[in-house]
């Protein structure tokens, strides 16, 4: 079983992305389980026909402890199993102690064991790492590879940056290691050429670029994956390639996060600053 968190910036799409590439993966006949890790629960609305899932803290605020793996776990599409971690009420308690919450009570009933026969679980985590919580799938080792999910915007490559300090402070504990880097585009000017070159420098790769399409907004309207609501178009194709991608990956590395006056360099020189 190989499990697999996505980090990135609040906003670069890494939700979206992530639900798209486990429909290649589901194509490829592979079991997947997705695990939210977002407060606002919306992780696995794609898979799930738009279905908003009961997340794992309103069911025990609601249930209590005497809750079982199907009432915090859904089939949705391609029979993916789906998990919204959830957060608190708003204005009160920490977010990150949902995903906390949510895998300790998935790993107690069994969600993770053999029998299951699930090949990949992927962890879509909020935003950067700032908090325990949201660093938990590094931590204590629950996710042994991370994608970071950028784009050629100078907050965005500041975000992964700073996900790589955090890779690499839970790299001997956890056992971590950063499978690359999937640029998902903006059409930012020199947009690919730069995020192959940050990539390098932090020495890693850019594992695959997702062009900017409307394709992708269309699917999302209708609250489906562009493979399931349009198999046969360009933007598919793409989805499946990042998914055939990260299925043969075999280069996992400890980054080298840079000084904030080099990553200002490169914006420098592919023309993003002046």
């Amino acid at each position: 079983m190989r499990k697999i968190a996505i980090y990135g910036k609040g906003g670069i799409g890494k939700s979206t992305t992530t639900q798209n590439l486990v429909a290649g993966l589901i194509e490829m006949g592979e079991k997947v389980m997705v695990v939210g890790c977002d407060p606002k629960a919306d992780s696995t609305r794609l898979l799930l026909g738009g279905l908003h899932q009961q997340s794992v803290l309103d069911t025990l605020r609601e249930e209590g402890e005497d809750v079982e793996l199907d009432d915090v776990r859904k089939e949705g599409y391609g029979g993916t199993l789906c998990v919204e971690s959830g957060g608190p009420e708003p204005g009160v308690g920490c977010a990150g102690r949902g995903i906390i919450t949510s895998i300790n009570l998935l790993e107690s009933l069994g969600a993770y064991e053999e029998g299951e026969g699930i090949d990949y679980v992927f962890y879509d985590v909020l935003g950067d790492v700032v908090c325990g919580g949201f660093a938990m799938p590094m931590r204590e080792g629950k996710a042994k590879e991370i994608y970071i999910v950028c784009s050629g915007e100078m907050m965005a490559m500041y975000a992964a940056n700073n996900i790589c300090k955090g890779i690499v402070k839970f790299a001997e504990s956890g056992g971590i290691r950063l499978g690359g880097i999937i640029c998902n585009s903006r059409k930012v000017d020199n947009e690919e050429e730069m995020i192959k070159e940050f990539a390098k420098r932090l020495g890693t790769r850019m594992i695959y670029f997702v062009p900017r399409d409307n394709m992708v907004q269309k699917a999302e309207i209708n609250r489906k994956t562009v493979i399931e609501y349009e198999p046969d178009c360009e933007q598919a194709t793409h989805y499946r390639n990042l998914a055939k991608c990260i299925a043969e990956n075999d280069n996992y590395v400890i980054p080298k996060p840079m000084p904030t006056d080099d990553l200002e360099k490169i914006l420098i020189e592919f023309g993003i600053l002046d």
